[in-house]
This record gives structure tokens, sequence and C-alpha cells, in this order.
């Protein structure tokens, strides 16, 4: 079985953070989002994986991943020049998969548990695809499941006003072949784009063997700002904490926290977890990491309060104030010239420089 790995287009929701890069490189708890599906494909055995790229600066996830060696998988890059759909992404993907089946996952979704025992039912079925559904409050926002009197899956529908169950799909399909030859049959929709769901339900329409399994545990599309905060908090509610750098002062550390080699936290500095400190970054005294925050790699925070935020790699905070519910983008800046304390709730662009 092989894996691909939608990595593309331009994360609209996401701006000004995807204005220098693509949206799934962005860190929850000090990883990028595709990272953790990357990862997620390699532990269920998955090791052929293709990733299609496009849209703002895509030569950072070559970059990245370069050629998937130092994660233990084999990596081919697909270029998809224009956000013609999902299902135009996966016809990119014809010559690669060959005859084998295969799983396509979505590089912003994040999915605790993971899928092996999924793809092992997979293996195992005579389904020629299969679905990954979630119960959600808010099913509008996603393509929906609807199922007859027996629970058996009859139809998808794209974000329905009037949904008819709340099991959304997650963005994980489970493939054979034959989808190629729906996708050959597609027509864009309103959108302008090839809709993986209308393949889906045209194999339901035909006949095809087309299967589904729930997610029991929680399942993110990490699409908005609160999207990725909320995911943030999620994994880090399951850290494992490790100091691997330096705390001049032991009770500077209350609950969860990891701290990476090379960092330091000086001495009347507080950080109160679930937080995780990358390496080579300096908390200086008196600073306050509040609950459910990550800082990256190369950091200093000299001054300030920060609370329930993402904060990327060589960022400089030096405030008299207190940053909550935010996501600040590499190499960013924010510094203080008053003692006046309120709240701040930022959303910056790579290399941004906010003085206060």
């Amino acid at each position: 079985m092989k894996g691909v790995i939608l990595h593309g287009g331009f994360g609209t929701k996401l701006r000004p953070l995807t204005h220098t890069g693509p949206k799934q490189l962005i860190p929850v708890a000090n990883k990028p989002i595709s990272q953790y599906v990357l990862e997620d494909l390699r532990n269920s055995g998955i090791t052929e994986i293709a990733i299609i790229i496009g849209g703002v600066n895509s030569e950072k996830v070559k970059e990245h991943y370069q050629d998937g060696a130092k994660f233990d998988v084999q990596i081919q890059y697909i270029q998809q020049d224009e956000p013609k759909g999902i299902a135009h992404a996966v016809n990119l993907c014809k010559e690669y998969i060959n005859d084998d089946p295969f799983i396509v996952y979505l590089g912003d979704n994040l999915l605790k548990g993971g899928i092996k025992n999924h793809a092992e039912a997979f293996k195992k079925s005579n389904y020629d695809a299969m679905i990954l559904l979630c119960q959600v409050k808010n099913p509008q926002r996603f393509g929906v499941a609807k199922f007859d009197k027996n629970g058996k899956l009859t139809q998808l529908i794209e974000k329905p006003k009037e949904p008819p169950s709340n099991y959304a799909l997650t963005g994980i399909y489970f493939f054979k072949p034959v989808i190629f030859d729906m996708i050959k049959q597609l027509k864009p929709s309103w959108r302008g784009e090839l809709e993986i769901t209308d393949a889906i339900q045209m194999l339901l329409e035909k006949g095809y063997n087309v299967g589904y399994q729930t997610v029991q545990d929680w399942w993110k599309d990490t699409g908005t700002p609160e999207d990725l905060l909320e995911a943030n908090r999620l994994i880090l509610d399951e850290l494992k904490p490790e100091i691997k750098g330096k705390t001049e002062n032991d009770t500077s550390i209350q609950g969860r926290v990891a701290v990476g080699q090379n960092s330091i936290v000086k001495e009347n500095a507080l950080i109160r977890g679930p937080t995780i400190i990358g390496e080579n970054t300096t908390i200086e005294s008196n600073v306050y990491v509040g609950p459910y925050t990550s800082i990256g790699n190369n950091c200093t925070i000299e001054k300030g309060e920060i609370e329930n935020s993402i904060i990327m790699d060589n960022c400089t905070i030096n405030i008299n104030d207190r940053i909550t519910d935010s996501i600040i983008a590499p190499y960013s800046k924010i510094t203080s010239n008053t003692n006046t304390p309120h709240g701040k709730k930022f959303i910056l662009g790579e290399r941004t420089h906010i003085e206060l």
C-alpha cells in the first residue's frame, strides 16, 4: 500500500501565516502538521509516499522532507500547478500508484491514535474504497455522509445546509486504483474543482463496494487560526515531560513541560504545563509561560507573559504585557516601550516586527 499526502492550496483562511509558505508546515506543538501525517503513514507500515505540492513556496516542503530518508520513508514529489480539487490532485498520482491500493491523507489533518488500525481493516476487506468519518458538532462545514436505515452508506454531500447526519468526512481516504476510472468521468463542480466526494459517489452509484469506519478519538482539520490553537491544546494534552535543557530553579517548572536541548529557563521564570519549548531557546527571569503554549527553536523570551499560544522559531518577545490565544510566525519580534499592562492577541506573519 502506498500513501499520498496533499500538501497544496493557498491557505487563505490562515493568512498572513501562509503568505510565506504552505499551511501544512505550520507547527503544532513544535512539529509541522504534515509531519504528523507522514509519521502516521510510516507508523502504519506505509513507506512509499507521494507528496502533492503547489501554491506558495512549495519548495519549503522539499527542504523539510527531502527524500524522506530521515523519516525512514521514500518520498516522491508531484506538482499540482493549480488548486483544481482533491480528485485532480489524486489523479496526478496515477502513474505513481500503478496497481497498488493507497491512502490519501490531507496534509492539514490531525488524528489522535492514527490510521494504523483503519489501514489494516482496509487491507483485509474487499472494499474498493473506504472513508473515515467523525462525528462533529457543525457538519455544515464538511462533506457529510448519508446512510440508509440499515446504516449502509448511500450518499456523500458537500457542506449541506441541512445535514442528513453529523458524520463528517475526515479527509482520509482509502482507495483501490478503480477510483481513477471515476475521476476520469468527473466534471468540475460549481467551485471549478474536481471533487473527491463526487468520485466516491460515482463508485456508490455504479455498485462498487464502498465502506466506512468512524474515528473514536479526536480528529482536527486545522483550517483556521482557532483550529490551530485547539490542535495545539489537544496535542499538548498528551505531552510527556522531558527536560533536556537547563532550568536554573526547579520551582520554575510546574506540570508537564518539555524543554529542548541547549535551552535555558532562567531563575524566577515560571513555566506552567502543558508547555513545550524547543532547542536553543532562552526564557529569561520573571517571564511567565502558561499552559497550552508552544515555543519553537532559537527564541528569546526576555519579558512578558504568554499563554495558549504558538510561538514559532527565531522569535523575540520583550514586552511588559500578556500575550494570549496568539500565533506568531518565525523571525517575528515584539517589543514594548510602555509599562502599561494590557492583554494582546496576535496572528503574525513571518518576519513581523511590532513595537507596543
